[in-house]
């Protein structure tokens, strides 16, 4: 007792020093806390709110007979686990602004639905899934050209743990089974991605998101460029050196992948909706042709074809990974898979059963439930040991959301 109320007195005297108050009271919680302290911390970093007191008393319990884990997924019972925490930290996801201020989608609507459903996450960029509300709830139907459907969801507070139903993406939208890929094919990432451009955004954002890195980090000079389009000028403002120290680094590696999108669009009237609001995805099936590109090719991949007239000309959605060989093999490629294919679902499965993947959904679950990256041997080694779990356990996200919520409830 006597040695505990010498250290308190030697940690209050540090923050004094220091003028970090706030400080030695986290110190003082982590130091001390038994298991309902515990039990709170895992409920709300978890849920963001307080335990009511039944709750709080069956996680004490759980905590107390030495099963954390259970009283982490008793707090993800909460709807606000649901509603609140998946809602914004999947939400920056789904808009090149990154920004959480954005309403409820069918991405981020997918995304909680399959975490709630403990599904493969790689799903999340391969899969003919969507989640919708069941036919329980009073909200307007889904359409491709409204996001009304999810919105209404979210203005009248429903639970998104009870009323999110597991359907189809092809039977919802209307997309050819094998044109789905996950959260990529939903029509908030086509708003955000798929419009004007030449659809190298989805492949950037997709990289940022489910890979947690940015074009820069994979830069490489070494390898071919051969499928670089005809729209990067190999001489910018006339200087040849910017293309060959710096366009080619990117585009090399991310040409020949983001040519798996090249059959989708997002159609909208740009002088009425400039926002593209009331856009819709489009995809062109086999036997239609774009009078442009004379192919199924969307004219987008012909856009200032003749900045570089010897350069790639894209004919179909047929993909290659370059980045399997060189310094990019290091995001950890799949010996399962040819690291070639045709189309988004094809490309999607390369990405989302690299190593890369694993390690980002786990960062990012550890940096949102603990509210910090790594910052030492013990959280990099338990963020090694929670990317092991994640991937024998069957790619379980709730799993990660537990064992971060129990490595960081205090000791």
């Amino acid at each position: 007792m006597r040695s505990n109320m010498s250290l308190s007195h030697s940690l209050k005297r540090f923050a004094k020093l220091a003028g970090h108050t706030t400080l030695i009271a986290t110190l003082t919680m982590n130091a001390w806390a038994g298991p309902k302290e515990q039990a709170k911390r895992i409920h709300d970093r978890l849920a963001g709110t307080h335990p009511d007191t039944a709750t709080l008393a069956a996680m004490e319990t759980l905590i107390q007979s030495g099963d954390a884990n259970a009283a982490a997924y008793l707090a993800m019972e909460n709807d606000a686990f649901y509603n609140v925490t998946l809602k914004n930290l999947i939400t920056p996801w789904t808009n090149e602004p990154q920004t959480v201020f954005a309403p409820l989608n069918d991405y981020t609507a997918t995304v909680i639905g399959i975490v709630r459903d403990d599904l493969d996450f790689r799903e999340v960029l391969s899969g003919d899934i969507i989640y919708t509300a069941n036919s329980a709830t009073q909200v307007p139907a889904y359409s491709n050209s409204s996001n009304a459907h999810y919105e209404a969801l979210e203005d009248n507070n429903y639970s998104l743990k009870d009323v999110l139903e597991r359907q189809t993406q092809s039977s919802v939208t209307g997309l050819p089974a094998d044109a789905t890929a996950g959260v990529m094919t939903t029509r908030a990432a086509a708003r955000a991605f798929f419009s004007a451009g030449t659809n190298r955004a989805m492949f950037r954002f997709t990289l940022m998101n489910h890979i947690c890195d940015d074009l820069e980090a994979f830069k490489d000079f070494t390898l071919s460029p051969d499928r670089i389009r005809q729209d990067v000028t190999r001489s910018p403002g006339g200087d040849s050196r910017i293309f060959l120290n710096n366009c080619i680094g990117c585009h090399s590696g991310m040409d020949p992948m983001a040519q798996a999108f090249a059959y989708y669009e997002w159609q909208y009237d740009a002088d009425n909706d400039p926002d593209g609001e009331n856009g819709t995805m489009v995809y062109n099936r086999e036997g239609q042709v774009d009078q442009t590109t004379g192919t199924r090719v969307q004219r987008k991949y012909h856009i200032n074809n003749t900045n570089f007239s010897y350069g790639y000309a894209t004919p179909d959605d047929s993909w290659a990974n370059y980045w399997r060989s060189g310094q990019n093999a290091v995001i950890g490629w799949s010996d399962a898979l040819p690291g070639s294919g045709n189309g988004a679902k094809t490309m999607g499965q390369e990405l989302a059963h690299s190593e890369a993947f694993a390690h980002c959904q786990v960062k990012k679950v550890f940096r949102n439930v603990c509210l910090r990256d790594a910052a030492d041997s013990a959280d990099r080694s338990q963020i090694s040991s929670m990317v092991t779990n994640f991937k024998s356990g069957g790619y379980k996200l709730k799993q990660v959301f537990a064992e971060s919520a129990t490595y960081c409830m205090g000791n």
